[in-house]
């Protein structure tokens, strides 16, 4: 099968500009993670994301459509944000929960709808809704999501949505899609 060189197994030839971004975010990570510049580190880290790069853009070439820009930049930073800032809350929020002498809490599965194109963009907002306490994501169809909420504030899914995805949709559709 030469002819198959070069394109992922869906057919599509995977994008070089979105293969770079993909590394260059791999590689950032990595240093991120080791507080290290030294060059054994930076090596390794080079290597590393390389290798997952071309085990991911030959698998699955056009899961991974993210161009680097200026703006994309600028919306993940501030993303990174909103995250943290969402997880602070979510976490004092369990600890009202977790210290409160009556726990007075209502479970239930709500139904989110996103705005988001590409499943990049919906697996982040699915991590970010699961990495925040108190909610976890149960399924994904199309552009709804359904999550577990801990305490239901809302069933209507526009208000849910507003409520649970809308603080990370406008910076991950801005880097995304």
């Amino acid at each position: 099968m030469a002819s198959d060189r070069g394109t992922a197994h869906n057919g599509v030839a995977p994008s070089p500009l979105g293969s770079i971004s993909l590394w260059l975010l791999l590689f950032a990570l990595w240093l991120i993670m080791n507080a290290s510049i030294e060059l054994p580190v930076v090596l390794t880290g080079a290597v590393i994301a390389l290798v997952i790069d071309w085990i991911f853009m030959r698998r699955s070439g056009t899961w991974w459509q993210v161009i680097l820009t200026p703006k994309s930049v600028v919306h993940f930073i501030a993303y990174t944000g909103v995250f943290f800032v969402e997880l602070v809350k979510a976490n004092l929020n369990m600890l009202r929960y977790v210290y409160s002498p009556r726990i007075d809490i209502h479970p239930g599965i709500v139904k989110i709808n996103t705005g988001l194109k590409s499943p990049i963009g919906r697996l982040a907002l699915a991590n970010s809704i699961a990495l925040t306490p108190g909610s976890l994501v149960m399924d994904i169809q199309d552009d709804v999501i359904f999550i577990h909420w801990l305490d239901v504030k809302t069933v209507d899914p526009g208000l849910a949505t507003e409520m649970i995805a809308a603080p990370f949709e406008k910076h991950l559709g801005a880097v995304f899609g």
